[in-house]
């Protein structure tokens, strides 16, 4: 079964009002994290090709996710290795998923991830430390969220 992640207003990413920004939405299938994304020309760096860190901004933003599912925290990253394997050109359809495959007692999160087109050619990986955020500091961005399934709860990690 799959469920829709919330987003906010203003996130590059998934921002709803944000018109500078891509508007994705997430959706959870179990502990997976999936989600579908077409560039556009605007975001090409060299000629006909995407620009790198873009898509690296879509696996860390896929990867938060990734943590915040199974957990129920949300987690700044700490690291993010990328690995582009294929050019993505403009006007491609790419499916981004992701999942957690590490839990170190909750103060360091492992995720993976992969932006894939649509012959199922892997584009790009990543793999991500997150460190969940304290509830000293989330408490403002939990208000942020907005849609998303009535089934996902989300919380700050006690300190």
């Amino acid at each position: 079964m799959s469920h829709e992640l919330p987003h906010t207003l203003s996130c590059f990413v998934c921002g709803e009002s944000n018109p500078m920004g891509l508007q994705l939405r997430f959706h959870a299938h179990g502990h997976e994290i999936r989600s579908t994304f077409t560039p556009r020309p605007e975001h090409v760096g060299f000629k006909g090709v995407i620009h790198g860190g873009l898509l690296a901004t879509v696996l860390d933003e896929i990867l938060v996710w990734a943590c915040a599912v199974p957990t129920g925290q949300f987690a700044f990253c700490a690291e993010l290795t990328v690995r582009f394997l294929t050019p993505v050109q403009p006007h491609e359809p790419l499916n981004v998923i992701a999942t957690l495959t590490e839990n170190k007692r909750g103060k360091i999160l492992i995720a993976e991830g992969r932006i894939e087109n649509q012959a199922g050619r892997i584009c790009a990986t990543a793999t991500g430390k997150y460190i969940p955020i304290p509830e000293a500091q989330i408490s403002g961005m939990m208000e942020e969220l907005i849609g998303g399934s009535s089934e996902l709860t989300f919380a700050p990690r006690k300190q």
